[in-house]
């Protein structure tokens, strides 16, 4: 699946003037940026594994990010200042950002009043909050990696299991992108359904 992203960044805030992201490596190849990203991240989401971080409320997504990119760029766990559209939807404005973290707020309190063992509805509230937290996109990069280890990490609270990024695996990958990118809730509560534990 395309990733067809446009940045509103004309004083190169987060990239050089040939897009490549400023990294604290200094990495100037783009494929090595990439291939060091990765590295980094996958290692911090197996620390998360061991010891996972409590959700506290929609300000929780900066803290998994900032600990997820920590390594790799100066603005981890910081909201973007920049705008972002994809196949020309733009994300939510980040000007209106305490307004969208609000909302995910109002989320998280319905989530948590649903009972333990309503594996159902747990996972519409899940797809609800995952579609939500994709259109607010708060970060310059890293959305899809924090948004999954958010709702792994809620998934926790209720003594189930969810993983949304298994290795090797092209259907949930394709159907999360497709879920994610269409805003298609469907999509997203019957894969989460599926996969939850």
């Amino acid at each position: 699946m395309e990733n067809n992203y446009q940045y509103l960044d004309p004083e190169y805030k987060y990239t050089n003037k040939k897009g490549l992201l400023h990294n604290l490596a200094n990495i100037v190849d783009e494929r090595i940026l990439i291939a060091f990203e990765s590295l980094k991240v996958s290692k911090r989401v197996e620390e998360l594994y061991e010891n996972p971080l409590k959700i506290k409320n929609s300000s929780s997504l900066l803290d998994i990010h900032r600990y997820l990119y920590k390594d790799v760029y100066i603005w981890a766990g910081q909201v973007r200042t920049v705008n972002i559209s994809k196949d020309g939807k733009p994300f939510f404005d980040g000007e209106r950002f305490p307004l969208g973290f609000q909302y995910i707020d109002s989320l998280l309190v319905e989530f948590r009043e649903i009972k333990t063992n309503n594996k159902k509805e747990i996972s519409q509230k899940l797809a609800e909050i995952l579609d939500n937290i994709n259109y607010l996109h708060p970060f310059r990069e890293g959305n899809g990696r924090t948004q999954r280890e958010f709702l792994r990490l809620l998934s926790l609270e209720k003594g189930l299991v969810l993983n949304l990024n298994p290795p090797d695996n092209s259907s949930v990958y394709n159907r999360y992108m497709k879920g994610t990118i269409e805003s298609d809730k469907s999509i997203l509560f019957e894969l989460i359904f599926e996969l939850i534990q």
